[in-house]
């Protein structure tokens, strides 16, 4: 019990002198484009409506888990294909190095021309830039393998799907996650950008119009959203890897406790 209160005030006491310092910085600010956290405070609860959060902060879920679920499907099965074979690899990793040095976000007018304006570019958009940290990881990982499990595998006749399944993705499983994680903030941000162009709902469009209307307050909860939607994101991430990844956490604990 002691060991997590003292987890949860080291969680939330950075947040807290951020939140005072902004308080403090902001207070008696006249500046039309830096208003007083208290007014942004105070906007908040007039903008963000169930209306609202159901017409823009909704569909802009339902994209990032689309795309985002679209790398991470595409980033391990090409990655583990790719890691798992040498020549495969030499073939692919000067592509691979050559696509992964490109923004995403200068893609999205080249996109647009082949997906339309619709919810499938902001949906390859996102896919687009989530998969390379997902695919490298990937390839990493299945590379890294222990040579002598692979021989005690095949001594053992585990061949197949079952060699992949319990061998090589669960050893490279925190490799994954640690593409995955770094694939999570990437599809917030272009979820926000692919929104900004030739969109009529989500956070992006929303934070757009407020800016372009000098709604400046209401644009400052607009940011506030997606820094809260960014936490609870990770807090859900670090939840489901907590849990598929509990064997390994453990032998780490293990190894630390050792003399």
């Amino acid at each position: 019990m002691r060991r997590t209160l003292i987890r949860l005030l080291f969680a939330v006491a950075l947040p807290a002198v951020l939140i005072a310092l902004w308080w403090l910085a902001s207070d008696g600010s006249t500046n039309v484009y830096w208003p007083p956290l208290r007014t942004i405070l105070k906007t908040f609860p007039d903008v963000w409506t169930g209306d609202r959060l159901k017409t823009d902060v909704l569909p802009s879920i339902l994209r990032l888990a689309a795309g985002y679920a679209t790398a991470a499907v595409a980033g391990v099965a090409i990655g583990t294909v790719i890691g798992s074979y040498r020549r495969v690899r030499a073939v692919c990793e000067p592509v691979l190095e050559f696509l992964r040095a490109v923004p995403p976000p200068v893609l999205v007018p080249v996109i647009m021309l082949f997906a339309g304006i619709g919810d499938t570019m902001k949906i390859v958009v996102i896919a687009s830039g989530c998969v390379w940290p997902v695919l490298l990881n990937t390839v990493e990982g299945v590379r890294a393998v222990d040579p002598v499990m692979k021989e005690t595998a095949l001594s053992y006749g585990v061949t197949g799907v079952a060699r992949l399944r319990t061998l090589v993705l669960r050893s490279a499983s925190p490799q994954i996650f640690a593409g995955l994680r770094q694939a999570l903030s990437i599809g917030i941000i272009l979820m926000v950008i692919s929104e900004m162009f030739a969109a009529t709902d989500g956070l992006g469009f929303t934070i757009v119009q407020f800016q372009r209307s000098f709604a400046i307050p209401d644009m400052w909860t607009g940011i506030l959203v997606l820094g809260i939607l960014g936490f609870l994101l990770s807090v859900v991430f670090q939840m489901v890897e907590r849990r598929v990844l509990g064997w390994y956490h453990g032998l780490r604990a293990a190894a630390r406790r050792s003399p």
